[in-house]
């Protein structure tokens, strides 16, 4: 890719929701894009992996929907038979205390993985997997580049930490500054056993105070197979002491659940997947994307006042149409 042709890409790179989102805004209004992401498939922390046959969701556990914009997608979504109502209503759980139950909005689960909706949301773009991207910005000759290809407009549609390592501070030095939202690490265990063998949750279980486990999901409940998988989230705290050997929590994580909602057998397979930058420490009260004089933009859940799945689509989105008015 050189020459006049790759000037006129814009290169976004990170194919979770927010940055397939903006590329998705960029290809309607006819703007040549490229979509680039390190991993073997699209998703980002919106991510499913199988297990014997059957998905389950390993990074975010669910969407909710307040904006009109976002509800016809997710509309979109429904009438394909990628996204179902799943509950409003989950378990607060706390060691020794009796459980609660807690409402709120309504949470949507997807039957074949929430990775399906990203997947479903790219259809028809240019897109790149396993590229791993060492840097990008400003070249020597003053234009924009990832890894020395030339572009119109460069989008890093990442965790803050990830798109500093990729910027030269010097001479991003607006853009690199503004990265100042640290992510926090969470290990999630998927457990399969040969049976329900636990409490009703219902559905799922936000955990106070516990040590080891911040979040339960009933995944036969969330999928609506109602099979006897379990998917929990580790505590930061734990997280942190394993990043180098996830596997290692695997039995705090097993031994967890069997404290807290009472599951009394050996799941037949426990699989911990690594999340480093699980989720941001805050979010941007006023910001929905970051886009800076020379094109460089960057979006994604931490440029949401509440960071999650819709927020996170809502900053692609956005900066999508900032870059389509600038290049226009």
């Amino acid at each position: 890719m050189t020459g006049r042709v790759a000037q006129q890409q814009v290169v976004v790179v990170g194919a979770g929701i927010s940055g397939v989102a903006c590329a998705r805004e960029l290809h309607e209004a006819g703007v040549a894009v490229r979509l680039l992401d390190r991993g073997r498939r699209l998703g980002g922390r919106m991510a499913s992996r199988r297990f014997e046959g059957r998905p389950a969701d390993i990074g975010a556990s669910y969407l909710t929907v307040e904006d009109d914009d976002f509800a016809a997608v997710v509309e979109g979504w429904r009438e394909r038979g990628l996204a179902q109502p799943w509950t409003d209503t989950f378990g607060v759980l706390a060691p020794g205390e009796e459980p609660e139950v807690t409402s709120g909005p309504l949470r949507w689960g997807t039957p074949g993985g929430i990775r399906s909706l990203v997947e479903s949301l790219a259809e028809g773009l240019d897109v790149v997997p396993g590229r791993e991207v060492a840097r990008a910005g400003r070249s020597a000759t003053g234009g924009l580049e990832v890894d020395g290809e030339p572009a119109a407009a460069v989008v890093l549609a990442m965790p803050d930490p990830q798109a500093a390592r990729l910027l030269d501070p010097g001479a991003h030095a607006d853009v690199h500054a503004a990265l100042d939202v640290d992510f926090e690490p969470v290990l999630a265990l998927t457990a399969t056993y040969a049976a329900r063998c636990w409490r009703d949750l219902p559905h799922g279980a936000f955990v106070n105070d516990d040590p080891d486990l911040s979040w339960i999901a009933d995944d036969g409940r969330r999928r609506g197979d109602d099979a006897p998988v379990l998917v929990a989230h580790s505590t930061p705290r734990l997280a942190a002491r394993h990043l180098d050997d996830p596997a290692g929590a695997g039995p705090a994580l097993v031994a967890a659940l069997g404290r807290l909602v009472g599951a009394g057998q050996e799941p037949g397979h426990a699989h911990v997947h690594r999340w480093s930058m699980a989720r941001p420490t805050r979010g941007r009260e006023h910001a929905t994307y970051l886009l800076g004089e020379d094109l460089l933009g960057v979006c994604g859940d931490a440029w949401s006042a509440r960071p999650r799945v819709e927020g996170a689509w809502l900053s692609g989105r956005d900066l999508g149409r900032a870059l389509v008015r600038r290049l226009g």
